[in-house]
């Protein structure tokens, strides 16, 4: 288990802002940071602040990516033709993990990387095991038969506290979806408002 998975609470904490969405999360009572010090009043913050901060608050979202792979994206999202902050959003919802997340296979993006490792999941009838794993348009995602009566996806697929995007066909009777299209920004259920722009800016100094 990694620091980030044992202290996700405390992302959102640290950054004011419930990034998942979650009922459970400690921001939803105490909006200062964690720690002895996280009640002292905070100065004005610097134009690369609020970019740093972007950036965290975004790559945060996915859950155990690193900087190296979040940097790594984003190089190729530059080299991509069009908008680089919507080429950065449509990379990083193609990724297996988000799609099994978004899909409401499971309940966290947290559990999805987890149930991606784990062999959960096969993508046009392979097993694939890497959750940074790109799915194109049209890939057929399905969990696996002997994995179908787990209780993480029982409990996400009945769960009202999240919404499958149109950007995804989603069946949850034979556990199975696809991505229709690559999404935009405007598209992404994001729970906080996300500024890839910033991020780009992040990166581009």
């Amino acid at each position: 288990m990694t620091k980030r998975l044992r202290s996700k609470y405390k992302i959102d904490r640290r950054l004011g802002e419930n990034i998942w969405g979650r009922p459970k999360s400690p921001v939803n009572k105490r909006e200062y940071g964690p720690g002895e010090h996280g009640q002292r009043r905070r100065g004005k913050t610097s134009d690369y602040g609020i970019q740093l901060r972007a950036k965290q608050k975004l790559k945060g979202h996915y859950g155990n990516i690193t900087e190296k792979q979040f940097k790594s994206i984003y190089r190729e999202a530059e080299r991509l033709k069009g908008d680089t902050s919507e080429n950065l959003i449509g990379l990083l919802e193609r990724r297996l993990d988000a799609l099994v997340y978004r899909s409401k296979l499971v309940p966290t993006v947290f559990s999805a990387r987890q149930f991606v490792n784990h062999g959960h999941v096969r993508v046009n009838g392979k097993r694939v095991n890497i959750p940074s794993y790109r799915c194109k348009v049209g890939d057929l995602i399905e969990v696996k038969e002997q994995s179908k009566d787990m209780g993480l996806v029982l409990e996400a697929t009945q769960s009202s506290e999240r919404e499958v995007p149109d950007y995804i066909d989603a069946d949850h009777s034979k556990l199975k979806v696809s991505l229709n299209r690559i999404p935009v920004l405007s598209d992404v259920p994001y729970p906080v408002m996300m500024e890839p722009n910033l991020v780009i800016e992040y990166y581009s100094r």
